[in-house]
């Protein structure tokens, strides 16, 4: 599947990415390199293939115990640029979005 130039501008203008003037060519291509990936996988056979047939069914996890190089809550909030009642404040990520 070939990406085109203003396909390119779209997803960037969606992500939020700058891509210089000269990398849009560049990456239009490896983004339709990508999907062109990922169409060749969906040809695959898989036929009897559990989805969780090359991963563990439950991860294994560490025991969860501090190891000495903990901050308490007013040492991590005390670099932080702001905060408000324990929490960090953080400018939103998504603006102006309609449902």
């Amino acid at each position: 599947m070939a990406i085109d130039r203003s396909e390119v501008e779209r997803i960037a203008e969606l992500a939020r990415l700058e891509i210089p003037e000269a990398e849009i060519e560049r990456t239009a291509a490896e983004l339709s390199e990508v999907l062109d990936f990922v169409t060749a996988l969906k040809r695959l056979d898989l036929t009897g293939c559990e989805p969780t047939a090359f991963a563990p069914a439950e991860a294994p996890l560490r025991e969860d115990r501090p190891d000495g190089r903990c901050l308490d809550q007013a040492q991590a909030l005390s670099a932080a640029p702001e905060g408000e009642d324990g929490f960090f404040l953080v400018p939103p990520i998504v603006e102006n979005v309609n449902p």
